[in-house]
């Protein structure tokens, strides 16, 4: 899976999640841009992500992802 496709995929799960199908991510989306994106809704993103890619993320890697693109470079790594 490419970087491109993971993008895809996870702003399917952030339309699903945040329940907003006008949602358009870019790697450099962060939760500031998305009005839905809150602490709460912070942790089911991340475990709809995890559940979605068949991954598990740390707690110190969640806490480092700065913005979409940092998502989508922990996820393809995660997957190789």
């Amino acid at each position: 899976m490419d970087n491109a496709e993971i993008l895809q995929k996870l702003e399917a799960i952030f339309r699903d999640v945040l329940d907003n199908e006008e949602i358009c991510l870019t790697e450099d989306t962060t939760a500031d841009d998305i009005e839905e994106w809150d602490s709460l809704s912070h942790i089911q993103l991340i475990v709809a992500i995890e559940k979605g890619f068949g991954i598990k993320l740390s707690a110190r890697e969640v806490r480092e992802l700065a913005d979409v693109g940092e998502m989508v470079l922990c996820i393809a790594d995660k997957l190789q």
